[in-house]
């Protein structure tokens, strides 16, 4: 049976926070303040305020990130993993910024051995959430356990991941800045710890049926990524530095979300999270992208739609240890 201690009161989002475009779900559009997300608010600020952002985004991307996800990291991970003496009580995965837990949903059932893992985040409802929706067994049957930390995962001490035998995020790094990147590339060095950073932004968009529009809203979107000093389309290249800096071996492959009819759900908070950016950005786009978002929704609910949103993944492994 799992293990869920949670440090904070189970608080409900009601969802109303401005997102910029009317009708997306909080967490999918436009963010109200440089370095926040649908999981994670990286800028210091009132530590008691309540959720910002509701959970239901990160319920309806879950099946398409885990489809995502390359699956062609997770044997050089495991042989790192299986290459160190077992610890007392198994693996200790941290898992930063981990929203309503699923990259623990989908990696604890596809590692070996006992596992706990440490929850990482600044919501303390998607970190209760996570705690009681968490995996019980590893792929082999082995326990798994579960603990969570409320915190600001852009500001890690040097010894936030002692002890670690991994560390995992999702849609992470994009929202990081360089020296956020280097901090945290620092601290799994510092650990001895390898790095699975999944699905970080690419920047690129790629429709079945192309508009004129395309590229000039992904263009836009890519700045709005990059506000505040936020790495956004770039940050994968960053932390690919920042890891072999501290002497990692770095693997990088691509995780695209391929939406078809049977996303239609995601993919029309997708589009208006995506569009809705662009716009902020840009305002100058609004006439002419209030009239494709209406396109677009209209084939999506027909269900003519296709859409490739780039991501990457990327996996970091330590330089051993001398004994």
């Amino acid at each position: 049976m799992t293990d869920a201690t949670t440090e904070e009161e189970h608080r409900v989002n009601d969802g109303t926070e401005p997102t910029g475009t009317s009708g997306v779900i909080a967490g999918a559009g436009p963010v109200g303040r440089p370095g926040e997300r649908a999981t994670v608010r990286l800028r210091a600020g009132d530590a008691d305020e309540g959720p910002r952002y509701a959970p239901e985004w990160l319920q309806l991307r879950e099946p398409a990130d885990a489809d995502a996800r390359a699956l062609g990291l997770l044997e050089p991970l495991g042989e790192r993993l299986a290459g160190h003496p077992p610890r007392e009580g198994g693996l200790v995965i941290h898992d930063l910024g981990c929203g309503t837990g699923s990259m623990g949903r989908w990696l604890a059932a596809r590692l070996d051995g006992a596992q706990h893992w440490v929850l990482h985040d600044r919501d303390p409802y998607l970190l209760h959430f996570a705690a009681v929706a968490s995996p019980r067994v590893a792929a082999d049957g082995g326990r798994v356990t579960v603990e969570t930390r409320r915190g600001d995962v852009a500001r890690l001490t040097p010894d936030a991941l002692s002890g670690a035998s991994l560390v995992t995020a999702s849609a992470l790094l994009d929202v990081l800045t360089r020296p956020e990147i280097e901090t945290l590339a620092a601290a799994c060095a510092g650990a001895g710890s390898p790095a699975l950073l999944t699905l970080s932004v690419a920047g690129r968009v790629e429709f079945a049926s192309p508009d004129p529009l395309d590229a000039d809203l992904a263009e836009a979107f890519n700045a709005h990524q990059r506000r505040g000093g936020m790495l956004g389309p770039d940050a994968v290249t960053a932390a690919g530095e920042a890891f072999a800096g501290h002497g990692a071996t770095v693997r990088v492959h691509p995780s695209p979300w391929r939406l078809g009819p049977e996303h239609a759900a995601l993919t029309a908070q997708w589009l208006r999270g995506w569009v809705g950016a662009a716009v902020e950005e840009r305002p100058a786009l609004r006439t002419r992208a209030e009239d494709y978002l209406r396109a677009r929704l209209a084939a999506c609910e027909a269900g003519e739609l296709e859409v490739v949103v780039h991501h990457s993944d990327l996996l970091a492994l330590p330089r051993p240890v001398e004994a």
